[in-house]
């Protein structure tokens, strides 16, 4: 048994990016965590938004069979404004808590400001030193911010590693209907149709019917 952690900047970044590996590792018997990083700052979102776009969340994984989801409260999307090191300790808390062997973070060349500063933060959580537990880290891509990254090397998506989600891609459709308040129709790239499309291309670059694809930071072995 695993222990797994997909670390999202908002809610609902986790599910576009991971739900096909968070249904497959939670019907293998893996214990699947999330940690949503982030709240909307009081300067745009009411309460009640925030309110409600978590319990979507908590809905999705319950779908996906996650262990259990814990909630920051760092103001999204201002997270360049605050200290990288106090998200670095709050993030390296929890790792320590669960013991989290293997770990998905945001792409660091999303176009979202946000997902760049949880990604290095994360990235420095989860040092190899010490008592370190974390063996694996993969970076996720997020549909409208992974693809809409500026079109450079350094914040290139370039997956090198495929899982095949054919059996749980329903189960990942299911999971993102629950966010009604961020689904939308097609052609947008938070739209169903372009999610099981995304699924559909990565799958066939490995000769799958459906996968997620990642990038693979550090994987150790010993």
């Amino acid at each position: 048994m695993k222990k797994i952690l997909v670390i999202a900047p908002h809610p609902d970044d986790e599910v576009l990016g991971c739900a096909g590996i968070m249904k497959k590792f939670s019907l293998q018997g893996h214990e699947v965590y999330v940690l949503v990083v982030t709240r909307g700052t009081p300067k745009l979102y009411a309460d009640h938004k925030i309110d409600n776009v978590r319990k979507e969340a908590r809905d999705a994984h319950q779908i996906l069979g996650v262990k259990e989801t814990k909630f920051f409260d760092f103001h999204a999307p201002e997270l360049d404004t605050t200290s990288r090191a106090a998200i670095s300790i709050e993030i390296n808390k929890v790792i320590k808590e669960w013991r989290i062997e293997e770990l998905y973070l945001p792409h660091r060349g999303d176009i979202h400001h946000d997902h760049g500063v949880v990604f290095h933060s994360a990235l420095v959580a989860a040092r190899p030193v010490g008592d370190y537990t974390v063996k694996n880290i993969y970076t996720y891509e997020t549909l409208s911010e992974t693809e809409w990254a500026a079109p450079f090397g350094d914040d290139a998506f370039i997956p090198n590693h495929f899982v095949e989600i054919t059996k749980e891609m329903e189960f990942k459709k299911e999971a993102m209907s629950c966010f009604k308040s961020q689904v939308r129709a097609f052609p947008s790239t938070r739209s169903l149709e372009t999610i099981e499309s995304l699924a559909k291309f990565r799958g066939a670059t490995v000769g799958f019917h459906r996968a997620e694809a990642f990038m693979c930071i550090r994987t150790i072995l010993g």
